[in-house]
């Protein structure tokens, strides 16, 4: 039989990537998505496995029930800005505790993998809120002892997001003038694609590898292209 992917944050630009992928994906003959609105997918090959759930993350326990995790592939892709929170707090809930929880849900109920975007400089010691944060977040799910964890930390990602960043669109134009001369150790600092990071979840998940493990930019791109 094929897996059963579940996605916390499909919406966003990595999750819709990450989506489109499962669903072309012979692995997988179910994907749950947990969203906070309903995807239009009617167009996307594959969609006819797609179950989309709508979701309130701060219920999670009401809504997942245990026996759908067992054995699947759990895929987290939430986050948020502080300025799309609104507070610091809220920040935390989005990109920390929901997260956490997931986590938690994915453990007791035996997933066969967790994979988890982050952020390159992730830190919980780190003078950076975002980072801080993130940091928090892998401490927290290593903590679980989780059957297979995988951690990806992108550096600047690339793609079509629905809101405008002007500071990542500056980041971006930046980062990909210079990016042929980030050889060698600056490689991990190159930008990186959605679509990227979404295949580097997906063949993380499917590796079959146990155990926690993080995987920078410059190897997600590497694990993505074989």
């Amino acid at each position: 039989m094929g897996k059963t992917a579940i996605v916390a944050g499909g919406t966003g630009l990595v999750g819709r990537e990450l989506i489109m992928q499962l669903l072309e994906d012979p692995a997988y003959t179910k994907v749950i998505a947990l969203v906070r609105k309903t995807m239009q997918i009617s167009h996307l090959r594959g969609n006819e496995k797609l179950v989309q759930i709508v979701t309130d993350f701060s219920n999670l326990d009401a809504i997942i029930e245990p026996s759908i995790l067992e054995h699947s592939h759990v895929f987290c892709t939430l986050g948020t800005t502080i300025k799309k929170a609104g507070s610091q707090e809220q920040f935390r809930k989005v990109d920390m505790e929901y997260p956490l929880k997931l986590g938690q849900m994915a453990n007791t109920g035996k997933a066969d993998a967790f994979a988890i975007v982050t952020a390159m400089g992730a830190n919980r010691k780190s003078s950076i809120f975002y980072n801080q944060v993130k940091g928090e977040v892998e401490e927290g799910l290593s903590e679980l002892k989780l059957n297979a964890l995988y951690v990806l930390r992108p550096s600047l990602i690339l793609g079509n997001r629905d809101e405008f960043r002007w500071g990542e669109k500056l980041g971006s134009v930046v980062s990909r003038a210079i990016s042929p001369l980030m050889i060698g150790g600056l490689r991990t600092y190159r930008p990186i694609h959605a679509k990227t990071i979404a295949t580097g979840l997906i063949k993380s998940a499917k590796s079959g590898q146990i155990g926690t493990h993080v995987l920078l930019s410059a190897q997600i791109a590497e694990l993505a292209s074989k």
